[in-house]
């Protein structure tokens, strides 16, 4: 691929010393002092020349990038709506009108469809706006009034609005600086909503009564540690408000009567390093799960006079191979949301203690408990799907015990699964682990190493990378492509055990498991040496930049979507929104020279080497609050300056997005299509068919 001259980044190198280690960062100023305000005209003319030369990079290759987007587009139901759900007296529905980027949303009686009434029209909120995101929608007990958050630039700060849903006027009351999670109390007057500090870490909760100055109100509850973080949330049974303080592995709940706003917060279990608890109400009494006697989670209950863990009686045991991830109540039965020996599994349990698990036919499938807000439900919401079977949306009816098809998802241009293969392979770890390996293919395939393959990875936070379903990868399917998923250590597949393998000291598991897979699917003849492409994103772009440094002539080309790749520095600023709460996933080199050692001699930008590098797609994004700008940006400057050959470098920055790039539905597809048209540029494919 043959391109103009790249872009030279300014150097405005800084030295550091920690730990009685001494070492200059040559592109220090590529981050402007007065972030998150980027003003800097130096700065901003080198990504704006980084964009630039993406553009004229894929440039002769735009009418293979239409095509692309053409394709993905033609697989998305322009006209597409959501199956209602029942909350109290309304049924509640999301649509998007033909060509629309983004939804409206509707509600009516129950049993009174013709009288359907638009609540929230995000079209006409995001007209003449780059970015929009709601994050969060809340209905009033007594079904008058909607709150909602609204993100317009991609930073993640958001402000609640609030309208009256009988006269159709919106309020004056408008909250800024909010993470945009909030709930009613049940007097229909009070909104309890959390609050960003001037680090943008949600640290408080507020109590905001309508028509108060939202400067004067309340403080609920407020975080002093800067390695918490402050949530909120409502119990099923809508009888409590709970406040959350927790980080990666430590959580500590409270609750207020939700008819009693005013009430002071009452501690459930104190926080206790690596004691994490979730909490909800079934109507009689708290339902815990928490993992104080194994770290696959077991169920418990309290009583709500007397929460203390000395009062929690077992309600469901822990084991090995079940890995207990969410549970929710009704008022005749528990849901609970696990996975068995690494598959997604339902439990419905009585609260007479009969259980049973709800079937599904596929030997790899994805399995979640839906969006089921009436606490009186006779039938649960379930989202499927598989790598295979387009997403599924059933309603179990527990009486009956039988799966009801309420929509799946439609492919307007055609699809048929019979024409695809998906296989689950297992992957033999230098370490005598296993790792799995999902992989899907379209019929014909050769095992012969000579189709291209693209391996996916995460590896981070207990996030399981699961065997999902995606339209847009079919693009690459149908043109010879095997895709693959590693579900590598970090993440939380085959249980707790498999995420605690992958994090802190023991992170370098999640990248050999990577590289092992690769090598795997190489001998299985998925593809040749050196014939793979790989992306990962965030955490994920860590696991980019540590296999890239570390086996770069594995690789045929490498995306690395908002990377996470200058760990050691972002882990030594603890102004940085995020840093203090990362330290029990990463380590803290601040306080732990052994931390400092281990971070240093694997974080991508620190361990870039004068080495062939291959063809690598960077992306940033300007706004973004998670991985900020500058870690893509002078990793990709770094790569430029070391590296010993002429592979295409690219770095893309979304100059008014964040860390999940365009928001808009059809927009963010335009992303994908350019990724696609890299992938075969990469592989010499990049012809128009």
């Amino acid at each position: 691929m043959s391109n103009p001259k790249p872009p030279k980044a300014p150097k405005r190198p800084k030295n550091f010393s920690f730990h009685d280690v001494t070492w200059t960062d040559p592109y220090w100023g590529l981050r402007d002092s007065g972030y998150p305000d980027v003003k800097d005209e130096t700065i901003l003319g080198y990504l704006n020349a980084e964009n630039e030369y993406f553009n004229s990079a894929l440039a002769t290759h735009k009418s293979l990038q239409n095509q692309i987007f053409t394709e993905l587009k033609g697989r998305i139901k322009e006209d597409d709506v959501s199956v209602p759900t029942k909350d109290g007296a309304f049924m509640y529905q999301w649509r998007f009108a033909e060509g629309a980027e983004y939804r409206t949303w509707w509600r009516w009686p129950v049993g009174e469809d013709q009288k359907k009434s638009l609540i929230l029209d995000e079209p006409a909120r995001a007209k003449d706006l780059d970015y929009y995101r709601v994050r969060d929608l809340a209905v009033s007990p007594d079904g008058r009034l909607l709150a909602w958050s609204e993100d317009i630039n991609g930073s993640e700060q958001y402000k609640i609005h609030i309208r009256d849903l009988i006269s159709g006027e919106k309020l004056a009351d408008e909250i800024k600086m909010s993470s945009g999670s909030m709930v009613w109390a049940n007097d229909s007057r009070t909104l309890f909503y959390t609050e960003l500090d001037h680090n943008h870490r949600p640290y408080r909760v507020r109590a905001h009564r309508l028509g108060d100055d939202p400067a004067k109100d309340r403080i609920v509850f407020e975080e002093q540690d800067p390695s918490f973080f402050a949530g909120i949330s409502k119990s099923a049974s809508r009888d409590f408000i709970f406040i959350v303080s927790g980080r990666h592995e430590t959580s500590e709940w409270r609750f207020i009567p939700a008819d009693d706003p005013a009430a002071t917060p009452e501690m459930i279990a104190a926080r206790k390093p690596g004691h994490e608890y979730d909490v909800d109400h079934d109507g009689r009494r708290f339902v815990i799960r928490t993992n104080d006697a194994h770290r696959n989670f077991r169920l418990v209950t309290a009583p709500v006079d007397a929460p203390e863990p000395e009062q929690w009686r077992e309600l469901i045991a822990p084991s090995d191979d079940t890995y207990i991830r969410h549970i929710a109540p009704f008022r005749d039965f528990l849901a609970i949301q696990q996975r068995v020996q690494g598959l997604d599994a339902i439990l419905i349990r009585d609260y007479d203690g009969e259980s049973r698990s709800i079937p599904f036919d596929e030997t790899s499938y994805v399995a979640k408990l839906g969006s089921t807000p009436d606490f009186d439900a006779t039938a649960i919401r379930l989202n499927y799907e598989s790598m295979a079977t387009p997403k599924t949306v059933f309603d179990y009816d527990v009486a009956d015990r039988t799966l009801i098809t309420r929509k799946v998802q439609e492919i307007p241009s055609g699809y048929s699964a019979g024409d695809y293969v998906t296989e689950r392979l297992l992957a033999p770890g230098r370490d005598g682990t296993s790792i799995p390996i999902s992989i899907v293919y379209k019929k014909g395939f050769k095992k012969d190493g000579s189709r291209p393959l693209h391996l996916y990875g995460y590896g981070a936070y207990g996030i399981g990378i699961m065997p999902s379903f995606s339209t847009a990868r079919l693009s690459l399917l149908d043109r010879g492509f095997a895709y693959a998923i590693a579900h590598i250590r970090g993440g939380d597949e085959l249980g707790r055990a498999w995420y605690e393998g992958g994090k802190m000291e023991n992170r370098l598991n999640t990248f050999h498991d990577f590289i092992d897979c690769a090598n795997h699917l190489i001998d299985q003849g998925f593809a040749g040496k050196g014939q793979i492409s790989a992306s990962g994103g965030s955490a994920g772009g860590t696991l980019m930049g540590y296999v890239v440094n570390a086996k770069p002539g594995l690789w045929r080309a490498i995306v690395a979507h908002v990377p996470f790749v200058d760990v050691l520095n972002t882990m030594l600023d603890d102004s940085l929104p995020l840093t203090p709460i990362e330290w029990t996933e990463w380590g803290n080199p601040i306080k732990d020279k052994k931390a400092f050692d281990f971070i240093r001699s694997y974080s991508p930008y620190d361990q870039v080497s004068a080495q062939n590098y291959p063809t690598m797609l960077i992306t940033a994004g300007l706004n973004d609050p998670r991985v900020t700008y500058w870690e893509p940006a002078k990793w990709t400057a770094r790569l430029r300056q070391l590296k010993t050959d002429d592979n295409l470098l690219l770095l893309k920055t979304n100059m008014g997005a964040g860390h999940g790039g365009k928001s808009g539905r059809f927009e963010y597809l335009h992303e994908i299509a350019e990724e696609y048209t890299f992938l075969l540029m990469a592989f010499d494919m990049a012809e128009v068919s």
